[in-house]
Formats: structure tokens, sequence, C-alpha cells
């Protein structure tokens, strides 16, 4: 059984600016066909839009709350919302001006940078 607790996890910046925190993946913890990481964005940050090429991903919101766009459509979000965000779908979410967002972030399979694509300019 593997239990790993978030403080385990260091956190870093990654490709579309989050913090994130990785809890459960191929290195941290033997998870080969998924991972979940906890992503954290100050008051009014924003994520690079981008896309996954062939990883599914589910966003989980935890604390604070802001918006949510998938292809085009935007949504409001708070604690207790799930989010789906299918393969290929451009996507970002930024942080309401009241706290930090944070949320999990699920991927299947794992997430990889190299199947992460950015928006030109």
């Amino acid at each position: 059984m593997t239990v790993r607790n978030r403080t385990d996890a260091e956190a870093f910046t990654t490709l579309d600016g989050s913090t994130i925190r990785v809890l459960l993946d191929a290195r941290a913890g033997g998870a080969f066909k998924q991972s979940l990481a906890e992503a954290t964005l100050a008051p009014g940050q924003t994520t690079r839009r981008h896309y996954h090429g062939v990883t599914e991903e589910i966003y989980v919101i935890l604390d604070g709350d802001g918006e949510m766009e998938v292809d085009g459509e935007r949504a409001s979000v708070r604690p207790g919302d799930a989010i789906l965000i299918p393969p290929r779908a451009w996507h970002q979410i930024q942080a309401g001006t009241g706290g930090e967002l944070r949320f999990l972030c699920c991927c299947a399979p794992s997430y990889r940078d190299e199947d992460t694509f950015f928006e030109e300019g």
C-alpha cells in the first residue's frame, strides 16, 4: 500500500504557471497509468492556455473559487466542483481575487510535459 502525504511532495512551478505538488505518479508511489497532483494559483492568477494530446484530466476544486475554460466554454468553479478536460481540449483556469485557488489534477494516462501543448504568442 502506498500512502503519501502532500507535505512529502515538493512544490514547483509547472509549464502552465501553476504551483504543483505531485502526490502520486510513476516516480512517487508507483502509479503508472495515472497521476495525481495538487495545484495552486495565487489570487487572480491564470494558467497558460494549453491542451494535452492524449491525457484526460479531471480537476477537483478544494479551496477558493475561479473560472474554468474548456474549449471556449466558461464556468465559475468552487470547492466540491469536478471538471472533466478531454484529451485535445484547450483549457485554462483562473483563480478568483478573494484568495488562493487549490485543486487536484487527476491525469490518465499519467501527466507528461511532452504531452502538453501551448498556444503560440
